[in-house]
Parts: C-alpha cells; sequence; structure tokens
C-alpha cells in the first residue's frame, strides 16, 4: 500500500514538474497572437458582423486552423535548424528566388505595421509618430522576456476588455454556433472574407513565429530535449491561437449584436466607438478605446521585429537591435508606414485593404515555408511527412485560391 502511495506521489509530482516546465514555455505564441487581434482585425470583423451578422464567424474557424497548422510548421524550422524562416530561404534557396520574396515579405511587414499604427492612433487620438516612436522604444530593448510579459498584458486586457463587451450585449449563440461552422457567402461579402482571412493568416507572423522560438536558446543537439521543445511548442502554439480565435470571434459578435440588429454599417473604428455610447453606453466606448490603444501597440511591436527579421535575415543574421542590419529592418518597416499613413483619406477601408493585401503575399510565403520545411536537407528527419505535407499544400492551394476568386471578383 505504502509503495502505491510513493508510486502515485512520485507520478503526480513529475506531472507537476512537466506542467511548471511547460508555463515556462508558453510566450513565443502570444507573441504571434497579437499579430491576428490587431487593429486591421478590428476593421474587418467589425465590418463583418456590421454587415453580415453571423454569417462570416466560420472564416475566423477556417483561418484559424489553418493558421494553427502553419504556425506549428513553421515554428518546427525554428527549433530544428536554429533559423528564422528569413534565413533559411537566403541559405537555402538560390537569391533569384528567395530575394522577391523576402522584399515583398518586408511590404507585408509594413503593411502590417500602417494598420497597426492607424489603429494605435485612432485610440490615442493622436499622431502616429507617437505609435512608432513607442513600439521603437519596447524593441530597442532587445529582451524577448520583457516583450513576452508586455504583450502577455496586453492580450489579457484586449481579452477581458472583449469579455465585458459581450457580457453587455444579446448574442444568439445557436445562430453563432452555426456560423463558426458552416460555411456562408453572402453577396458582396467576399473583399470582408478574403480581408479576415489576410488578417487572420499573416505573412509577417510566420517570419516572426521562427524566430522567436529561439529565445529560449535550446540544444539542437540533444535529440530528447528537441522532442521535449518540439511537443511544448505545440500546446503553446494551439493555447495562443485559440485566445485569438476567442477574441476575434467575440468581435464579430459584438458588431452583429449591435450594429447588425440595428441595421449600422460601421465605416471607421472611431465610429464604432461613437455608436456604441447610445446602444451600450459611454463605459462601453471607454473600454473599446483602451482595447483598440493596447492592440495597436502590441501589434505594432510584433509587426516592427518580423520586418526586423526578415531584413536581418537577408544578411544571415538573427533578430538583434545592436546590430545594423536590424535597425535598418526596424526603420524600413515603420517609417514607409507612418509616410504612406498621411495620404490615406479613408482610414477604415485603408485598414481592409491592407489586410487583403497580406492574403496577396501570403501565398509565396506558405509555399516558400512548405518547400523548406519539407526538405532533409535542410530539416534531416524532422522533414514533413507526406500527410503534413499534403495538407500544407492544401492550405497553400486554398489561399491561393481564394485570392484568383477576389481578383475576378474585382475585375467584374
Amino acid at each position: 500500500m505504502l509503495n502505491v502511495f510513493k508510486n502515485k506521489f512520485s507520478q503526480i509530482h513529475k506531472q507537476s514538474k512537466e506542467a511548471k516546465e511547460l508555463l515556462r514555455f508558453i510566450g513565443p505564441g502570444i507573441l504571434v497572437t497579437v499579430g491576428f487581434i490587431d487593429p486591421g482585425n478590428w476593421a474587418a470583423n467589425l465590418a463583418a458582423g456590421a454587415d453580415y451578422g453571423y454569417a462570416l464567424l466560420w472564416v475566423v474557424t477556417l483561418s484559424t486552423l489553418m493558421l494553427i497548422l502553419l504556425q506549428h510548421n513553421v515554428a518546427h524550422l525554428g527549433i530544428v535548424t536554429g533559423e528564422c524562416l528569413s534565413e533559411a530561404a537566403t541559405r537555402f534557396l538560390p537569391k533569384r528566388i528567395s530575394r522577391p520574396i523576402l522584399v515583398t515579405a518586408i511590404m507585408a511587414a509594413q503593411a502590417t505595421a500602417l494598420a497597426e499604427i492607424l489603429g494605435a492612433a485612432i485610440a490615442l487620438m493622436a499622431g502616429a509618430v507617437i505609435t512608432a516612436v513607442v513600439c521603437t522604444l519596447m524593441l530597442w530593448t532587445n529582451s524577448y522576456s520583457r516583450l513576452e510579459t508586455w504583450i502577455a498584458g496586453f492580450v489579457s486586457v484586449i481579452a477581458m476588455s472583449y469579455l465585458f463587451e459581450i457580457s453587455m450585449v444579446h448574442v444568439d449563440w445557436p445562430q453563432a454556433v452555426v456560423s463558426w461552422t458552416v460555411p456562408n457567402i453572402p453577396a458582396g461579402s467576399m473583399l470582408v472574407v478574403m480581408s479576415i482571412l489576410g488578417a487572420v493568416i499573416m505573412p509577417h507572423n510566420l517570419f516572426l513565429h521562427s524566430e522567436i522560438i529561439q529565445s529560449r536558446h535550446w540544444n539542437l543537439e540533444d535529440k530528447a530535449l528537441m522532442e521535449k521543445q518540439l511537443r511544448f511548442e505545440f500546446v503553446d502554439t494551439l493555447f495562443s491561437m485559440s485566445i485569438g480565435w476567442a477574441i476575434n470571434s467575440a468581435m464579430i459578435l459584438l458588431a452583429a449584436a449591435t450594429f447588425f440588429v440595428h441595421g449600422v454599417s460601421v465605416s471607421e473604428l472611431q465610429q464604432a466607438q461613437e455608436l456604441l455610447v447610445p446602444l451600450l453606453g459611454e463605459n462601453a466606448a471607454h473600454i473599446f478605446a483602451i482595447a483598440l490603444l493596447f492592440a495597436g501597440i502590441a501589434s505594432t511591436t510584433t509587426a516592427g521585429m518580423a520586418g526586423v527579421t526578415i531584413f536581418s535575415g537577408m544578411f544571415g543574421e538573427s533578430y538583434d537591435m545592436k546590430d545594423i542590419h536590424s535597425r535598418v529592418g526596424l526603420l524600413l518597416t515603420f517609417v514607409p508606414a507612418v509616410i504612406v499613413l498621411y495620404f490615406i483619406n479613408d482610414p477604415f477601408w485603408g485598414l481592409i485593404v491592407s489586410q487583403m493585401l497580406l492574403s496577396v503575399q501570403l501565398p509565396l510565403t506558405v509555399f516558400m515555408q512548405i518547400w523548406l520545411t519539407s526538405s532533409p536537407k535542410v530539416m534531416g528527419t524532422y522533414a514533413n511527412k507526406p500527410f503534413t505535407k499534403g495538407l500544407l499544400y492544401a492550405v497553400g492551394f486554398i489561399v491561393t485560391a481564394l485570392n484568383l476568386y477576389l481578383l475576378y471578383v474585382s475585375l467584374q
């Protein structure tokens, strides 16, 4: 009896120790999650909920499932090779192939930064330059642990804000459950569908995840440790992406339960905040602004980090703000975004179009990633198995097909 008790206690102690160890590795996924609860997502999701009710919730579910697969896959690249996606592309692909893809990826990071800075500037009711400067100072700390702590705090504020907002409205939960699982494309909604897709599956996040996953400084020579880290990474990714799915869904639910049921169309984020006052009261509007501010600052920071990662990787270097290439990469990401902002007449539509542009670049990054992670030369024994490769290619073809359909609709 005593032996049974000792064995049971030993088992519980082992599980507790592993659980605590797992918590230490939660972080990289949270940084990536910020990228798809950014102001661009707010614009796309509010437009979806206000104009089409619950109908487009399925796009969030589909996008998140594809996102989990892609982010999990690219994180493996970072763990196994010790290189980010940009570094691996520079090392293993001819420059005539890698450089055009990486240059367009930087442009995608700029488009992302534009959306993030604009969202934070709207919330601050101040200039976009302030947002860019604040985020630059955060990145200049050159500390992954600090950034993870700050971003985790921001995500918590955003999540709590939407929990409060949702508690104030009547949500048709049976209809929401159906809409989460049954595809439906209402007339005229294709641009919004593409915007949601581009806002959830973002090319810069693929580069970012493969870089920050290395911040744990794992021993690539220890096979047992490698297996453990690969397992922990999946839990981190699944947990973090699920939080993102819930927050994105909450955005659509809030818009559907407030604006759609009253026949109110939303054309800008500031308008959405103002419209909440007569419907839910001033407290709801203030909380909306606070959440938007944190979303803008957090996602601007990660967009800048992604731009740095892509540019530095083109020179075979990792993210390091002490290095000149990292500093130039940060300027290349933020400065053009701030300049372009001053030429945008319709901020809300600019947010939606910026998200659509991300989905246009996405196939280039996705297919490059699949080739690298499927190559035994790059990944060794951890190269994608046929089933995984098939799923990844399916995601790539779905994204490409949606882009072609969008182009067809746009030309009509």
